[in-house]
């Protein structure tokens, strides 16, 4: 079953882009040889620092909608969230 990815990008000058793909890999590789979003190409991609899978292109949609209506300052808390939910979990499979 395919599927689909709402991701985040910091890039060079320290701004973050965010976007849905239904391949991550190949999505960054598009925006890191500036063939991604406008916005990618002023502003050159460092790193995927946020992603989250969606059954649906639609979820995928509404994520990225979300997302980019956020501030600044409430996409950072999203990326510290989801770091320390990683740290977390492999924390977690280190002890099963």
């Amino acid at each position: 079953m395919k599927k689909y990815y709402t991701y985040i990008i910091l890039t060079k000058d320290n701004t973050l882009y965010c976007g849905y793909t239904d391949d991550l890999e190949k999505r960054f590789e598009a925006h890191l040889k500036g063939k991604g979003a406008k916005y990618t190409r002023v502003h050159k991609p460092l790193k995927i620092v946020y992603s989250k899978e969606f059954e649906t292109k639609s979820e995928a949609m509404k994520e990225e909608y979300r997302i980019k209506k956020m501030k600044r300052a409430e996409k950072l808390e999203l990326l510290k969230e989801q770091k320390q939910f990683e740290i977390l979990s492999r924390k977690f499979l280190k002890q099963t």
